[in-house]
């Protein structure tokens, strides 16, 4: 036997002696129900993913909402097994930083040799507020939203209203929703105006009006301040009153997002806010013509970034980390988040998204697309402070009271604040500056 021939024999021989490498199997956890066609998109992305490469297996988990998602992973990790990858909504951060759940990304940036501001040139500049936290990178940002002002084109037309020039004022708003709005008698057949008010969008919509009344709503650089007392909070709490009881173009009480959605597909509705990630689900099943248009304004144009970002868990294995990392940057790709846009009707994070061929193809296709990156110059951060859930909650209990006909504005705003402060309180004096 030739030398050649044994060496050839040994190297197989080694081959099968030696095992292939371990696979490192990780959890993702996904916040929506299992079933539904957005459950059905992320299963067929990480079988894609896991396709794709043999280092690492994905396995999707469907945690529910946004709240039931944080409740999930924080108990999945005090019980030792964190998720490796969790798309949180992105206003959590701050608070999930703050209580040690989730860890900074900036080592693994390092290990691929980019800087914090490298990686983020390419996401649009008004999503960094939510995805950095006291200077370092701790999330990913991967779909995100700001509210949009989706409206009935016959029923404008019916009205004697320009379908091609929306309200663009509060001012207008009520003057149109008046005009839409149908009655029979004292009973109301079409409503010119409707807005969910379930926790979660009620404060997120706050948010948008208290802004484009020129206000803050809360400190972007401390988590322990908000201004829900504040005159352009009032104003806001005020304005949609005056919706529902002076103009009456508003149903009074809580409706969630799938009543004002359902409202306006039966055409009960002429005009909603929704989030920009309700274009596609709308764009499937509004029967009618419909346009879509900016938040209006009081003062300003202005409305807060919504939305999701991928973040990593604190308590796991160096390889899970490393492993997570990987599906992140498959999941946060040009290419991977210009299709999940296009499919969920998201804007894309990335502006390199709308630079490929198909995505300008179908931005030409679906111009509705564009309103939402015509508004993001006016984008600002989302709600985030300590005890987000909680004290983002106690402003919503006192709109609802509000929107019920149970309490004034004026004092709604006043116990909203008292509320929250109380929430936040042991940031805040954990934070203050004690001398001797």
């Amino acid at each position: 036997m030739s030398a050649i021939s044994r060496l050839a024999i040994g190297a197989l021989a080694l081959s099968f002696a030696l095992p292939a490498a371990a696979q490192t199997k990780i959890d993702f956890f996904f916040p929506v129900p299992v079933e539904g066609k957005l459950a059905r998109e992320m299963t067929r992305l990480v079988k894609s993913y896991n396709d794709s490469q043999k280092e690492v297996e994905v396995t999707a988990v469907y945690t529910g909402g946004y709240d039931d998602t944080k409740l999930k992973a924080q108990a999945a990790a005090k019980a030792g097994k964190p998720p490796a990858v969790v798309l949180m909504s992105a206003n959590f951060n701050v608070d999930l930083k703050l209580s040690g759940d989730i860890g900074s990304l900036e080592p693994m940036l390092k290990a691929d040799g980019k800087t914090r501001d490298d990686f983020l040139a390419d996401f649009w500049p008004a999503l960094h507020a939510n995805a950095v936290v006291d200077g370092e990178l701790y999330a990913v940002p991967f779909h995100n939203s700001t509210p949009l002002l989706y409206y009935n084109v016959e029923h404008f037309k019916e009205a004697g209203l320009d379908p091609s020039k929306p309200p663009r004022t509060w001012a207008e708003l009520a003057d149109t929703a008046k005009k839409l709005t149908k009655r029979d008698g004292d009973k109301v057949e079409r409503h010119g105006f409707m807005m969910p008010a379930g926790y979660d969008y009620l404060g997120w919509l706050m948010e948008a009006l208290s802004m484009s009344n020129g206000g803050r709503y809360f400190n972007e650089e401390y988590g322990g301040e908000v201004y829900y007392d504040q005159p352009s909070m009032l104003g806001a709490a005020r304005f949609v009153e005056d919706l529902i009881f002076k103009h009456k173009v508003m149903p009074q009480g809580v409706v969630e997002a799938g009543g004002v959605s359902t409202q306006f597909f039966a055409g009960k509705a002429s005009m909603v806010l929704l989030s920009t990630g309700s274009l596609s689900f709308i764009r499937e099943n509004m029967k009618a013509p419909y346009d879509v248009a900016f938040v209006p304004k009081n003062v300003r144009n202005a409305v807060p970034i919504g939305g999701a970002s991928l973040v990593m868990f604190n308590g796991q294995s160096e390889e899970s980390k490393k492993a997570g990392w990987k599906f992140i940057t498959w999941l946060s790709s040009s290419e991977t988040l210009g299709g999940w846009s296009r499919f969920t009707g998201y804007f894309a994070p990335r502006k390199s998204s709308y630079d490929a061929a198909v995505m300008k193809e179908f931005i030409a296709k679906n111009p509705d697309a564009k309103v939402a990156l015509d508004q993001l110059p006016f984008a600002k951060p989302w709600f985030a402070t300590y005890q987000t859930v909680a004290v983002r909650k106690a402003l919503e209990d006192e709109i609802q009271a509000v929107m019920n006909g149970k309490k004034k504005p004026d004092q709604a705003v006043k116990d909203a604040q008292k509320k929250a402060d109380e929430l936040m309180r042991p940031y805040v004096e954990q934070t203050s500056l004690k001398l001797p």
